[in-house]
């Protein structure tokens, strides 16, 4: 996997080095941080704009580039144990899910479950300036499955939704599973009929809706300082 950005790339190389595979420099750096990237202890190698361009998919590099073992989900298990925890259903935008990310892992939130098959992680992770790796991250398949099984363990399903309940208004349960759908479809009827409550946030002006990371930091914020 390619991680690229010099904030990330320095995020990595101070706090997961062991994860670090290779070094690709586009570009040249003062002598402490060359030092720094040296104790990494992985291989370096100089590449040209050219190079860096295919190896970050014509990504923003800003010459720091890495090669970073795959990342590694939580399983269900482990996030079954948290008690406030976000599913994000039918995102497809990894700016979003990585705003998404760094907001839970900033405010408390527990665990962010993505239903999908798949999850481009080097978006995740650069979006999260990082958080990804601090954070309990899982991926899954059958989203309604899912939530049946949370449901047994205690877990009170709130899905999102423009017309919901006042979030202000709703006194939220112990274990909060927190639904997020996407900004155009919104969440599907069969995950809103699993759902203990369907919640919203009131808006003062005529507007259908907010960006799903920023109605997530919202409801986060509100959930966790009830």
């Amino acid at each position: 996997m390619i991680i690229y950005g010099k904030q990330l790339f320095l995020h990595i190389i101070k706090n997961y080095k062991k994860s670090v595979k290779t070094v690709y420099l586009a570009k040249e750096c003062d002598k402490a941080l060359f030092s720094q990237i040296v104790g990494v202890g992985a291989p370096i190698k100089r590449v040209d704009n050219q190079k860096a361009q295919a190896l970050a998919h014509g990504g923003n590099h800003q010459g720091f580039l890495a090669e970073v073992e795959e990342f590694e989900f939580k399983s269900i298990d482990e996030i079954k144990k948290q008690n406030f925890i976000a599913v994000l259903y039918g995102l497809s935008d990894v700016g979003n899910i990585g705003a998404i990310v760094r907001t839970a892992h900033a405010l408390g939130c527990g665990g962010v479950v993505v239903v999908a098959k798949n999850l481009a992680m080097e978006g995740v992770l650069r979006a999260s300036s990082g958080a990804a790796y601090e954070a309990n991250i899982a991926l899954v398949e059958d989203g309604l499955s899912l939530l049946n099984e949370l449901k047994q363990v205690g877990f009170k399903i709130y899905a999102t939704a423009s017309g919901g309940k006042n979030a202000h208004e709703v006194k939220f349960n112990q274990k909060v599973a927190l639904v997020m759908g996407s900004e155009g479809e919104g969440l599907h009827k069969k995950v809103l009929a699993k759902s203990d409550e369907i919640v919203g946030i009131k808006m003062k002006n005529d507007w259908d809706s907010l960006n799903v990371s920023a109605a997530f930091a919202i409801l986060c914020d509100r959930i966790i300082n009830e």
